[in-house]
């Protein structure tokens, strides 16, 4: 796993600019922002639609990535807790989940929200948030896969 590398697929457009004015959680009071993909992923958003629920994984670029331990939700009368049980973004490797509800698409440019990464954060994935219609179907999502038998080889090999 020495030299594992992401590539961003994009980034963020956000009227939060500083740690401090971001919300702990999406759901918390943030805004919607433009996630601009880059040319070179374009043909990765076919499937994705206005409505469809995704997980942006983010890196969080501005993270310390030397913490350990935090006080949960920053509040200093709850005991130091480990990283990896808390959604704190100082972390070894600041990977940020976020759930998102697309808003419009335009071109190459998603309008997701709500979410509290701040303005310039890479983007270095995106999935789609399985509901359980979706899980039975076995499916991400109905429209994004030829029916069975009309596959490319190229696609089922990825399953």
């Amino acid at each position: 796993m020495a030299g594992a590398r992401v590539r961003p697929i994009g980034v963020l457009r956000s009227r939060l600019v500083r740690r401090g004015d971001a919300p702990m959680q999406g759901f918390e009071g943030a805004p919607d922002a433009w996630l601009d993909v880059h040319a070179w992923a374009a043909d990765a958003l076919r499937g994705v639609a206005v409505g469809d629920e995704l997980i942006v994984i983010t890196w969080f670029h501005r993270a310390r990535r030397d913490v350990l331990l935090v006080h949960p939700r920053s509040d200093r009368s709850n005991p130091l807790t480990g990283v990896f049980a808390t959604r704190s973004p100082d972390r070894p490797n600041p990977l940020g989940l976020h759930p998102v509800t697309v808003r419009s698409i335009a071109g190459t440019r998603l309008r997701v929200g709500p979410i509290e990464a701040i303005d310039g954060t890479p983007v270095v994935d995106l999935k789609p948030v399985l509901t359980a219609a979706r899980r039975a179907s076995g499916r991400a999502r109905p429209s994004a896969r030829a029916p069975a038998g009309r596959r490319s080889r190229r696609s089922r090999d990825r399953r």
